[in-house]
């Protein structure tokens, strides 16, 4: 039976609701359908996981406000239903040193929470971020209304040059480390090509 992973791709596409933040001529929602369209690709090529997406396209838009367009994400993946639901996200600060990756669990100790290190472990190693630590925020939507175990992937800094650069650059190691969090939560060898 394959493992059920539902990849949430954070935000709309520019000129909608629930668009994403912006910085040094990123937009979040583009690099989180990139990282999202890629840790697909890469869950698609591996015989143990089914995969699905709640953004297939760039410009699939869902709900027309932040609150129906967080409801439909959750819905897909409840629906369906997944095992595990993997939220990306970029993150931004007024303050633009601040700097780093972070994955945010609706509790602590919890096989979430766990996931969530796994991965953060593999984005630090593989892309060279700074770690900041899994966090509990219960407040999150997409982690308070979930059936399965979900994380919130914050991949880097948008509002800070260095991380913009792996924003822009690295996107395909963000969703590779993603996917190696991932099997290393679940005890599962890397497939030899």
């Amino acid at each position: 039976m394959a493992i059920r992973i539902f990849i949430d791709q954070g935000h709309n596409p520019t000129g909608y609701h629930n668009t994403g933040a912006v910085g040094f001529g990123l937009n979040e929602e583009n690099v989180t359908y990139q990282v999202g369209a890629y840790l697909s690709d890469i869950l698609a090529a591996d015989p143990r996981f089914e995969v699905r997406t709640s953004r297939p396209t760039p410009t699939t838009v869902l709900g027309t406000t932040n609150s129906t367009s967080l409801r439909e994400r959750v819905n897909l993946a409840n629906s369906w239903p997944a095992d595990y639901f993997i939220s990306i996200h970029a993150n931004s600060n007024p303050n633009p040193a601040i700097n780093g990756t972070e994955v945010y669990v609706y509790q602590l100790g919890t096989q979430a929470a766990i996931l969530a290190l796994d991965i953060l472990n593999e984005i630090v190693r593989r892309v060279g971020t700074k770690d900041n630590e899994v966090r509990a925020n219960p407040a999150l939507y997409v982690l308070r209304k979930t059936n399965m175990t979900a994380v919130l992937v914050e991949l880097a800094y948008i509002s800070n040059a260095s991380d913009a650069e792996k924003l822009r650059d690295d996107q395909y190691q963000f969703a590779y480390a993603i996917y190696v969090g991932l099997l290393n939560f679940l005890g599962l060898p890397q497939l030899q090509n």
